[in-house]
């Protein structure tokens, strides 16, 4: 029991500051969606985060606190958001959005490689932002670090590049959503293939509707799972590259199938299927729903808290146009799919 005690509070004071700071603004940010509920507490919660970190500056004893919020209880929300869907409607909506998945996905990268080329933006840092938009963000882009070993500051410019155009999307997707009067399972459709990280689909799917926000989450889960065969594609190209300029790591390092694994999703299901089987009272739901929002906006503060936008201004034009034209080629070809096969 001390040694309890005395891990509870180490961690208090690693994680303690970052944490506090990231539920003052998930309460705001959540009184702040009751009142203007059309924008909706996720969007507050991101953009209550980019304000504090850009005015305030929180030092480096909030970065561990800010990170546990981006990270984990990204995750949890994500799994208790399982509680309140079917999982028959999970594996429906999974199969249903493959094929605009599979075509989103081939758009980015096909768009990441034509434009990086033209911008003569460097390689690595064009497959960076590519599977960043491809796949899921932030996430994607730490799964394939270690297998294309770019520079510290590619890495940290394709995360900040990406989420500058999560954060777009969120404020920009439920209006044009609107503007468009599409319905809610293809407004979630479109969030789920065309935005990238997991955050913000659920920030944009939610702030259109509750039933956008489930679609739009079961339809992201799926593509990120599609993370696996993306990295087992790059290594297998590392690999022949290091064999054919003989140096001998082969192109492997930290390379590890079971770290890739989302493990979340997972765990997602399992909810769902508790919640399918009648396993979860009906009593219980209601608060689950509500913890899961509470959880997803205490994520997006953090997440706000997060942003570096003067590192990526610094960077320079470049690399910030590679990440707008794959983004905007991965939002356009999600609705033409949508459009040609009639499910918008």
């Amino acid at each position: 029991m001390p040694a309890f005690f005395a891990l509870s509070a180490d961690w208090g004071r690693r994680h303690g500051h970052g944490v506090l700071l990231t539920a003052i603004l998930a309460i705001v940010a959540l009184l702040l969606g009751h009142l203007l509920p059309w924008i909706g507490a996720p969007v507050f919660g991101i953009v209550l985060g980019i304000a504090v970190r850009h005015v305030l500056a929180p030092g480096a004893a909030f970065d561990a606190g800010i990170r546990f919020g981006s990270r984990q209880i990204l995750q949890w929300s994500i799994i208790a958001l399982g509680f309140g869907l079917s999982l028959a409607d999970v594996l429906r909506t999974g199969l249903e959005s493959l094929s605009v998945t599979l075509v989103t996905i081939t758009v980015a990268f096909v768009s990441a490689w034509a434009l990086g080329r033209w911008l003569r933006v460097q390689g690595k840092l064009t497959v960076l932002i590519g599977v960043g938009t491809a796949i899921c963000g932030g996430s994607a882009i730490a799964a394939v670090t270690p297998i294309l070993k770019p520079d510290d500051h590619e890495t940290a410019l394709s995360i900040s590049t990406i989420f500058l155009f999560n954060v777009v999307a969120v404020l920009l997707f439920p209006l044009l959503g609107h503007l468009l009067q599409m319905s809610d399972t293809g407004f979630g459709l479109w969030a789920g293939t065309a935005i990238n990280d997991t955050s913000s689909v659920v920030a944009a799917g939610y702030a259109y509707s509750d039933l956008a926000g489930g679609y739009a989450t079961i339809v992201k889960l799926t593509r990120s799972t599609l993370i696996i065969p993306i990295c087992l594609v790059l290594a297998l190209v590392m690999a022949a590259l290091a064999k054919r300029r003989s140096v001998t790591e082969a192109g492997s390092g930290g390379f590890r199938l079971g770290a890739l694994f989302p493990w979340f999703i997972l765990w997602f299901l399992v909810a769902s299927g508790l919640r399918t089987a009648g396993w979860v009272p009906t009593a219980a739901l209601p608060v689950l729903q509500g913890l899961a929002e509470v959880l997803i906006v205490f994520a997006l503060s953090a997440i706000g808290l997060s942003a570096n936008l003067r590192r990526m201004a610094a960077a320079g034009i470049r690399p910030i146009a590679l990440g707008l034209g794959v983004w905007v080629a991965v939002a356009a070809s999600s609705l033409l799919v949508q459009y040609v096969s009639g499910q918008l």
